[in-house]
């Protein structure tokens, strides 16, 4: 026996505005309550840029560059710049020697000395404003980003309890020791 279809046998078609509605629904509740839990903050920071033969007779003009280096290992911070790192003949990048500014007898970092020593450094290049930051792969993303924070300013209260500002290496640029 044959089995006849009949034309008064319809298939159902399958109904899926329920489920659209439904998922519709969770990607709108979802993309609300994310971006109350999270809060971003921008900063301005840039990859170093290789100059070309424009580049090289501005710095020949304007007399030698000081290519400051902040690099965060684990004993501290080690600051450098063109001629070696500060107190040393040394690159910054060479985690293995003494840090130019050591962590804190708590076993922290020392933002108020960096930015302390950043201010000194700003004083013999005052139209500098190009900073390049580097850390250990094992430091704390939060640590990096105080680090720029005292590398861009540098925060004063006085007596009178107010808060001033002071701009010094804000052009931030993040690179890898290798």
């Amino acid at each position: 026996m044959r089995r006849r279809i009949r034309d008064d046998e319809e298939t159902g078609e399958l109904n899926i505005v329920p489920y659209l509605d439904v998922v519709v629904n969770l990607v709108m509740f979802m993309l609300l309550s994310m971006t109350g839990l999270i809060t971003l903050g921008v900063l301005n920071v840039s990859a170093p840029r290789i100059g070309g033969e424009a580049g090289a007779a501005a710095a020949q003009e304007s007399g030698p560059k000081l290519l400051l280096t902040v690099a965060v290992g684990r004993q501290g911070f080690y600051i450098a710049g063109a001629n070696g790192v500060l107190g040393s003949d040394a690159n910054a990048a060479d985690l293995t020697r003494p840090p130019t500014i050591p962590l804190r007898a708590d076993g922290k970092y020392d933002f108020p000395a960096l930015s302390a020593q950043l201010v000194t450094i700003k004083e013999k290049f005052p139209n500098e404003t190009q900073v390049i930051l580097t850390a250990d792969g094992t430091v704390v993303y939060d640590i990096l980003i105080q680090t720029m924070d005292a590398c861009r300013e540098q925060v004063v209260k006085g007596p009178d309890g107010k808060v001033d500002r002071k701009a010094l290496f804000f052009d931030v640029s993040l690179s890898v020791i290798g």
